[in-house]
């Protein structure tokens, strides 16, 4: 009966070429004169004019005289008056009294910077992308950029922007192991407020982005005092999306929060308003494999991003003796054979686009088909726990990895290694995914102890939040990595496992 049921969840896993599926889709004032001033008559000077008689600046051998010190005490400056025509008296009343009424938007776009278009003077076919990540991958990120063929490549914070034509879109969105989406920008402007947010994108042609046919959604990250209320900003970019549509005569687009056809991402920073198309839709760490989980499971494009940083490619053979619900395992079989993270992904959210190439895509497909490369050596994943074997298992087959990750349910603490060499990474469990925080210390000392004594040969890969129960693993790691793991703050460290001590291996 197990030997049917494990051919069950093969099956339910399917052929991963079978479940590619690729749908067809269509679509001065002039300046101004000096003012002259009328000179006074020394005649009209009169007795009543009060004199500064008691402090008169008297040169040495030059004593002024009263007929000129009386002329500077009563010099006065009137400017002379020009004389205005009635014509030109209503007009500057008409300026001066009654400006021009505008509303906010209108006066928001006034105010504001105008909106630059991110394709401006680039090449026919090419534009920039915006490739996201999580903390420090970015320069693994970098580095399966340059892979796929992308250029003038441009490190930023949990990002990497780079030049693009359709094809390396394409293959961004299937190979990037590393990559949570792939944004394409269009507009960015400065805004300080919901207003002026709603006054920039009402500056934009969005009926030449997508037609009203088609429905669009909103997915925003804010990091700015300006908008303290991240849901209203978006909010006031949808409204001002068909309000555009609206003002040039056009149907409004409806808007669809699951499955849209276009997904429009807004960025703000600060004062600084970030708009793209989302070319990814789902994020690019739903691989489509995991269709059970246990508590709190690594996120793929970690996993893979800690397997990247290891510097393996299916070199040696391979461990992960916490394995979970099987993520890094699977992640590891997947870098081995050179498959595309994403390559068994039914539809991107750049197949709604007007510029969308079906043949194109087809052709990306084929070819990283042709890539593919068998496994040289074993990957092996381990767990205790029956309910975590039994997740495991359904992502394995969903994966369509049976063939290439061994599942066993052994104790790391007392099996043996698999083999002479290899490398180990491990993500152990946590206080937060496992009630042994006040064991915690010992639990470490114990993976420590296991390590040296037992895998003598290997080099071992930890991630844990537990940094301070990293001491009690009691080695000298050759790497660490801060790293984050959702909202938690990890290190990634590294270890040479080998017999004796450190001192005894440098004299050697």
């Amino acid at each position: 009966m197990a030997e049917s049921k494990d051919n069950q969840e093969e099956k339910k896993g399917g052929d991963i070429f079978k479940r590619l599926n690729i749908r067809k889709r269509a679509e001065g004032e002039s300046k101004p004169k000096k003012k002259e001033y009328k000179k006074e008559s020394e005649d009209s000077t009169s007795d009543d004019t009060p004199r500064f008689e008691k402090k008169v600046f008297k040169p040495k051998g030059r004593p002024a005289s009263e007929e000129k010190h009386s002329k500077f005490s009563k010099k006065t400056f009137k400017p002379k008056e020009r004389p205005i025509s009635d014509e030109k008296k209503s007009d500057f009343r008409e300026k001066a009294f009654k400006p021009k009424e505008r509303n906010v938007a209108e006066s928001a776009i006034k105010s504001k910077p105008l909106v630059q278009n991110e394709a401006k003077s680039l090449p026919d076919g090419k534009f920039y992308l915006v490739a996201i990540c999580m903390q420090n991958l970015e320069q693994e990120l970098e580095q399966e950029l340059i892979a796929i063929g992308a250029t003038n490549i441009e490190v930023q914070k949990r990002a990497v922007r780079f030049l693009a034509d359709l094809e390396v879109m394409y293959k961004a969105n299937i190979w990037l192991r590393t990559a949570i989406k792939v944004l394409k920008p269009l507009f960015h402007f400065k805004a300080n407020n919901t207003d002026e947010l709603y006054a920039g994108a009402m500056d934009i042609a969005w009926e030449s982005v997508f037609s009203k046919d088609k429905t669009f959604s909103i997915d925003f990250s804010v990091y700015s005092e300006n908008f303290t209320h991240s849901q209203f900003a978006a909010l006031r970019l949808k409204d001002a999306i068909v309000d555009r549509f609206r003002k040039q005569g056009i149907d409004r687009p409806n808007v669809a929060r699951e499955e849209p056809d276009v997904r429009i991402h807004l960025h703000i920073n600060g004062d600084q308003v970030n708009l793209s198309l989302d070319s990814s839709g789902e994020p690019l760490f739903k691989r489509g494999y995991r269709r059970e989980m246990h508590f709190a499971p690594i996120n793929e494009c970690l996993a893979a991003g800690l397997i990247l940083k290891t510097g393996w490619k299916g070199e040696s053979d391979f461990l992960d003796p916490m394995t979970g619900s099987g993520t890094i395992a699977i992640e590891a079989a997947m870098i081995a054979c050179n498959i595309p993270a994403n390559f068994s992904r039914t539809f991107f959210a750049f197949e709604n686009w007007e510029d969308y190439d079906q043949a194109l895509l087809s052709k990306v497909l084929r070819e990283a088909q042709a890539e593919f490369r068998p496994l040289k050596h074993k990957i092996y994943a381990r767990e205790t726990q029956s309910n975590n074997i039994r997740a495991a298992r359904i992502n394995i087959n969903a994966a369509n990895m049976r063939k290439h990750i061994i599942l066993e349910q052994e104790d790391f603490f007392k099996a043996e290694k698999p083999a002479e060499s290899g490398i180990i990474i491990m993500n152990p469990p946590y206080g937060e995914r496992l009630e042994i925080q006040e064991g915690m210390p010992d639990f470490y000392s114990k993976i420590g102890s296991t390590l040296k004594h037992e895998y003598s040969g290997w080099s071992a890969w930890i991630i844990s939040s537990e940094i301070e129960a990293f001491h009690s693993i009691a080695l000298k790691p050759s790497h660490k990595i801060p790293m984050l793991n959702g909202k938690l703050d990890c290190q990634f460290r590294g270890y040479d496992l080998f017999d004796g001590t450190l001192k005894e291996k440098k004299a050697n």
